[in-house]
């Protein structure tokens, strides 16, 4: 009988449960990034609609 049964404080389960919760507060806000280095979304490459109406000139 070499089995060892590790007790765990209260505490101890709280802090962790209160880090994952944290952490998947922080991943909603700011999503991971890919692997690839690129951002999280498939909108790479495309620009924002104001940057195009403000790069083409204004008609009076």
């Amino acid at each position: 009988m070499t089995n060892v049964v590790r007790f765990v404080p209260k505490s101890e389960l709280e802090r962790q449960r209160l880090i994952r919760e944290a952490r998947a507060i922080y991943d909603s806000i700011f999503p991971p990034v890919t692997v690839c280095g690129g951002p999280a979304d498939d909108r790479s490459g495309q620009s924002a609609p104001e940057a195009v109406a403000e790069s083409q000139p204004r008609q009076r």
